[in-house]
């Protein structure tokens, strides 16, 4: 009876306390609940993007071989009309973060977000694309859990023209990927390790009903300051694999060097239809600063597919190998960016159309356009 008597004061005094402190407890809660109000509001709204129009010039003064699924004469899904004032994409990003939690929600309107968007299928009607919809959560400084659809961590270059500098794309980037749907970790290894593993819907696929996903990692490494190493591999059973290279060095506070290397196989053999199929390639990226404002740059890229495919025009008996040559410079103005361009396409087979409508083996154009970046 003693021990239990006890036991009841015990309990009676610890029921006290809780009822004492419960005011304070409470109160801390509303307290962090109000800061967490407070910070939400507090927080601005980041709103940032993009608006670009070009000119492009074919000298062969052809629209494009037939049959070419971008539409234009240099096989990639951006800047296709020839001898016409053309828009590429308005691009809004909307941003923003309260505590460890943060969204992005990345729109663009015009067919250079629609090529390769959510929407493409509603592209003649002017509707919007999306490029990015994600969420993400810090659970430290070390571990960054994201879940959306986002565009892909594969390649160098991206869809908005405001983060390449070049203006037209690369073959490697314009056979994708493009954007992965799914849910992604990354880790900080250390100051300079980094790793990511996602799975992810098919590629540039919002629904996805089948079983199997994709498998996305990607390993990083910081060389200095503006000078990475980024390994990627994707691999689906619908998808296929791919291995990727992306590196960018600065060599000099004048001098930059890009790299981009990748080789895929597609998952049952075909690709786009044609036969047996993949494809790999490498492109080199230097550019020179010659002031604040203005810079000049090239990108040599070599890519060929590995077996024959008729993505390309003509029945060919073996696969189609191209080099291209890509000279721009980028005209700062402010805000505004020109950018003059020249490309030399040369196909090993007769790929391209010339003047007279039949097939060559090469296509040369040049364009100009203009950035606003905001």
């Amino acid at each position: 009876m003693k021990i239990l008597h006890l036991n009841l004061k015990q309990s009676l005094l610890a029921l006290l306390m809780f009822l004492f402190c419960l005011p304070a407890v409470m109160a801390q809660e509303a307290e962090m609940v109000e800061e967490e109000v407070a910070e939400s509001k507090s927080s601005p709204l980041s709103i940032s993007g993009s608006v670009d129009v070009y000119y492009k010039a074919d000298f062969a003064g052809t629209k494009g071989a037939t049959g070419n699924i971008s539409g234009g004469e240099n096989y990639t899904f951006f800047a296709p009309d020839n001898n016409s004032f053309s828009i590429g994409m308005a691009n809004i990003i909307l941003e923003k973060s309260v505590g460890n939690t943060s969204f992005v929600s990345d729109l663009s309107f015009g067919p250079r977000g629609g090529s390769s968007s959510i929407g493409v299928e509603s592209l003649a009607d002017g509707s919007f694309h999306i490029q990015n919809l994600y969420v993400s959560h810090s659970f430290s400084d070390a571990v960054t859990l994201t879940a959306g659809f986002m565009g892909t961590f594969v390649g160098y270059e991206v869809i908005s023209p405001a983060a390449n500098f070049n203006y037209s794309t690369s073959h490697l980037f314009s056979w994708g990927p493009f954007q992965n749907a799914g849910i992604k970790l990354d880790f900080a290894l250390s100051d300079r390790f980094g790793l990511m593993v996602g799975i992810f819907n098919d590629w540039n696929t919002y629904s996805d009903p089948t079983k199997s996903k994709d498998i996305g990692l990607q390993l990083s490494y910081n060389v200095s300051d503006g000078s990475d190493i980024y390994l990627n591999f994707i691999t689906g059973k619908e998808s296929g694999t791919e291995i990727d290279l992306t590196a960018g060095f600065q060599l000099t506070e004048t001098f930059f060097l890009g790299v981009n290397a990748a080789s895929y196989s597609s998952a049952d053999g075909k690709l786009f239809g044609g036969g047996d199929s993949g494809f790999s390639g490498v492109a080199l990226y230097p550019q020179l600063s010659l002031n604040s404002d203005v810079s000049l740059g090239v990108r040599a890229e070599l890519f060929s597919e590995k077996e024959m495919n008729d993505i390309f025009i003509g029945d060919y008996s073996e696969a189609a190998s191209i080099f291209s040559f890509t000279m721009s410079a980028n005209i700062a103005a402010g805000p505004l960016t020109f950018i003059p361009e020249i490309r030399f396409d040369s196909g090993s087979q007769d790929i391209y159309l010339d003047s007279n409508g039949m097939a060559a083996a090469s296509a040369t154009q040049f364009l100009v356009a203009a950035v606003y970046s905001f």
